[in-house]
């Protein structure tokens, strides 16, 4: 478990996983991660489940603004 905690913190502080203040890597399994600067979290971009999310979210909107209208 500690080996794990310790090979996801790596793929967390490397740079390239960051593409500005979003961070994208297909090989961590976390849907959310620790925002780099360390206030807060941010989606992990290359995870399928974060896009799955953030449809779901955006069609949760949508559809709540035309049955409340």
């Amino acid at each position: 478990m500690k080996r794990k905690k310790g090979f996801l913190e790596n793929m967390h502080k490397d740079p390239s996983n960051w593409k500005a203040n979003f961070y994208f890597n297909r090989k961590d399994p976390r849907l959310t991660v620790p925002k780099i600067n360390g206030l807060g979290w941010t989606l992990n971009f290359g995870s399928t489940y974060s896009w799955v999310f953030i449809i779901v979210v955006v069609l949760i909107i949508v559809v709540s603004h035309f049955l409340l209208k």
